[in-house]
């Protein structure tokens, strides 16, 4: 079973409420929210303890975090991370700004 998981990060989001999975035969893919980068750790050690073989972070983690993820799960995780194009800035910056 290939067992994928898409993490958002913002702190109004509540992580027992504003979660979902969609299950195939052989698949599995969970979207999860996390309010900060500490339950994003804690998240990620257990989807790591779960089998999980992908995760993908949204924006908000950047590079650093991602690394820093990663190297929780000792590498053995497909770690991504969503990135823009850098002519969208200002559209993104409209967009989740105050």
């Amino acid at each position: 079973m290939k067992k994928f998981a898409f993490l958002l990060m913002g702190a109004g989001y509540d992580p027992e409420k504003h979660q979902c999975c969609f299950c195939k035969e052989n698949s599995e893919t969970h979207i999860y929210t996390v309010r900060n980068f500490d339950e994003a750790k804690e998240l990620v050690l257990s989807l790591y303890r779960d089998g999980f073989g992908a995760i993908e972070l949204c924006g908000a983690f950047g590079k650093e975090k991602a690394d820093l993820l990663a190297e929780l799960t000792n590498f053995e995780v497909a770690i991504g991370y969503v990135v823009h194009n850098p002519e969208m800035d200002e559209l993104f910056v409209r967009f989740f700004g105050n």
